[in-house]
C-alpha cells in the first residue's frame, strides 16, 4: 500500500485523502459535517493512510480567500494523528503579487493547520498566466528560505495547464514533487502522459488528483457498463478508474476526494490490491473501450473542482455541465432535465449568465464556460 515518493525517499500510501470533497451539512461548502467527516479521515489513517492532502481555498465560497478545510483538517490531525500523517497544503499562487505575500499564506497556514511545518507544501495550480508573477516575486528564493527554516520538508507544485510549459516548470527548479492530474480520458490532457514520464526521469514524487474525473468515471453510460461486466474480474467502476491509475509504476499517490465513509472504504480496500503493473492486456483493452465510448459522449470536460465558483450571477456552473453531461452521456433521458429543473429552483439558471468572465479566469480544465452555458440553456431552457 506505499511508494517510495520520488527522489526524497519517503514512503507514502498509495492513497491519498483529499480534503476538497469532505461531507457538508446543506449546500454551504464551508459547513463541513465535523462529526462524520474526522471519523471518515481517521479511519483511513487508522487503515494506513499516510498523506493527507487540502489548500487554502478547499470548503471556500471562492478562491481570494481561506476556506474551511485547512482549519478542519488542523482540529482532525489532533490526538496523535498528525504525527501518523504526510501533510500536504498549497500555497494560492493567485493571490501572490509580492515576496512578503508567500511568507504570509504560509505563516498563515501553519496557523490554520495548527502545526510547525507542512511535509509537502505546493505551488498551487500553476500555469501560463501565474507562473511569470511568481518568478518575478521570488518563488525560489521563497522555497530555499522555507525549506532551510524547516516551515516545509519538501517543495512541489501542482499542474493545470499545457505540457511544453509543465516541463519548463519541472526543470526551473530542484522540486521534490509534483501534482498533475491524470485518468483513463485524461492522457493526453495538460502534463498528461509525457508529462507524468518528463517528472518521473527526473525522480519526483508523483501525486494524482482527479483520478476519477471529478466522479464522472464512476457513473458509466449503460454501453460502457456492458463492456466492463465481460472482464474475468469483476471491479466497480471507481475500482477500475483507480487500478488503472495505480498501474502506472512512475505514480507514487493518487488523491481522492472522498465524500462518504462507502467510499472510503471501498478505495482502502482497492488501495490494498494495487500493484504497479498488475492489469493485463486483455482489461486495459477493455478500458480503452470504455474510453472511447466516454469520449464520444461527453460535451464538457469539467471535473466539478467548484474553480469557477461563486459565481456573480448566482449559477451553480458545475452543476450545470454535470446535468448537461449526463443528458449525452445516458442516452439523453429525461432525467437530466429534471435535475436541471430542481438546480434552477435552488440557483440561477445558466440563461442569467452576464458574461463577466471571471469563471474563465479560474478553470485549470481551460473550458470556455460563457459559451457552454450558453449550450445549457439551449439544451434545458427552450
Amino acid at each position: 500500500m506505499y511508494r517510495k515518493f520520488g527522489k526524497t525517499k519517503e514512503m507514502v500510501s498509495v492513497l491519498g485523502f483529499g480534503c476538497m470533497r469532505l461531507p457538508v451539512i446543506g449546500s454551504d461548502p464551508t459547513n463541513i459535517d465535523e462529526d462524520k467527516a474526522i471519523k471518515m479521515i481517521r479511519y483511513a489513517i487508522d487503515a494506513g493512510v499516510n498523506y493527507v492532502d487540502t489548500a487554502y481555498p478547499y470548503h471556500g465560497t471562492g478562491f481570494m480567500q481561506g476556506g474551511a478545510s485547512e482549519p478542519f483538517v488542523g482540529k482532525v490531525l489532533q490526538d496523535g494523528y498528525r504525527e501518523k500523517v504526510k501533510l500536504a497544503t498549497k500555497l494560492p499562487s493567485w493571490l501572490i503579487k509580492t515576496r512578503a505575500d508567500m511568507d504570509k499564506y504560509l505563516n498563515e497556514q501553519l496557523e490554520r493547520l495548527q502545526t510547525d511545518y507542512i511535509d509537502f507544501y505546493l505551488v498551487h495550480s500553476l500555469n501560463a498566466n501565474v507562473w511569470p508573477v511568481l518568478k518575478e516575486a521570488g518563488i525560489s528564493e521563497f522555497l530555499n528560505q522555507a525549506l532551510s527554516d524547516g516551515r516545509i520538508k519538501y517543495a512541489g507544485f501542482s499542474y493545470h495547464d499545457e505540457k511544453e510549459l509543465f516541463k519548463q516548470i519541472v526543470d526551473y527548479y530542484d522540486w521534490s514533487f509534483c501534482q498533475i492530474q491524470y485518468n483513463y480520458l485524461d492522457e493526453g490532457y495538460q502534463a498528461g502522459k509525457e508529462g507524468l514520464a518528463y517528472a518521473a526521469k527526473r525522480d519526483l514524487g508523483i501525486v494524482i488528483m482527479e483520478p476519477l474525473r471529478g466522479g464522472n468515471i464512476v457513473n458509466l453510460p449503460q454501453e460502457a457498463k456492458a463492456v466492463i461486466e465481460q472482464a474475468d474480474h469483476k471491479r466497480t467502476p471507481a475500482e477500475w478508474g483507480l487500478r488503472w491509475v495505480w498501474n502506472h509504476p512512475e505514480v507514487s499517490v493518487v488523491l481522492s476526494g472522498m465524500s462518504t465513509m462507502e467510499q472510503v472504504t471501498e478505495n482502502i480496500q482497492v488501495a490494498q490490491a494495487a500493484q504497479p503493473s498488475s492489469l493485463t492486456a486483455k482489461e486495459l483493452a477493455l478500458i480503452d473501450d470504455v474510453k472511447r465510448i466516454f469520449t464520444e459522449r461527453i460535451r464538457v470536460n469539467c471535473t466539478a473542482c467548484s474553480y469557477c465558483m461563486p459565481c456573480p450571477a448566482g449559477i451553480n456552473i458545475p452543476g450545470c455541465f454535470a446535468t448537461y453531461n449526463d443528458h449525452w452521456v445516458f442516452d439523453a433521458t429525461p432525467a437530466a432535465k429534471q435535475r436541471y429543473g430542481m438546480l434552477s429552483r435552488t440557483t440561477s439558471p445558466a440563461s442569467k449568465c452576464v458574461e463577466c468572465g471571471k469563471c474563465e479566469s479560474h478553470c485549470p480544465q481551460g473550458i470556455a464556460i460563457r459559451d457552454e452555458l450558453k449550450n445549457v440553456r439551449e439544451l434545458f431552457e427552450q
